[in-house]
């Protein structure tokens, strides 16, 4: 049966897409997108029916997955923010909130 739904890859906050710029980027090879991948529900889809952006995803159980996974990157990051000084805290406090806005996109 064809699912018609839009999902999220398990691994969000996405970055197969940054990794293969980086490996293109630095060593020339492009590696080719996978044709499946796992969900945030836990199910192989298509990756073309994979979005990271909130406004498209309409498998409920991937927007579920894909907001805790931003929360807890988000708060990953926030815990490292203490390590840095200066501008470089405040930047990484940026990008938290970008982060925790991104999840709450999601709800």
């Amino acid at each position: 049966m064809d699912d018609p739904h839009v999902h999220v890859e398990w691994t969000a906050p996405n970055t197969t897409a940054a990794a293969r710029a980086v490996t293109a980027s630095v060593f020339g090879l492009v590696g080719d997108t996978p044709r499946t991948v796992r969900a945030g529900c836990d199910a192989q889809v298509p990756y073309a029916a994979t979005s990271a952006r909130p406004e498209h995803v309409t498998c409920l159980p991937c927007r579920r997955h894909a907001r805790e996974r931003h929360l807890r990157y988000a708060t990953r990051i926030e815990q490292s923010a203490g390590l840095l000084g200066g501008d470089q805290a405040r930047d990484v406090l940026a990008a938290v909130r970008r982060l925790r806005d991104l999840a709450d996109r999601f709800t």
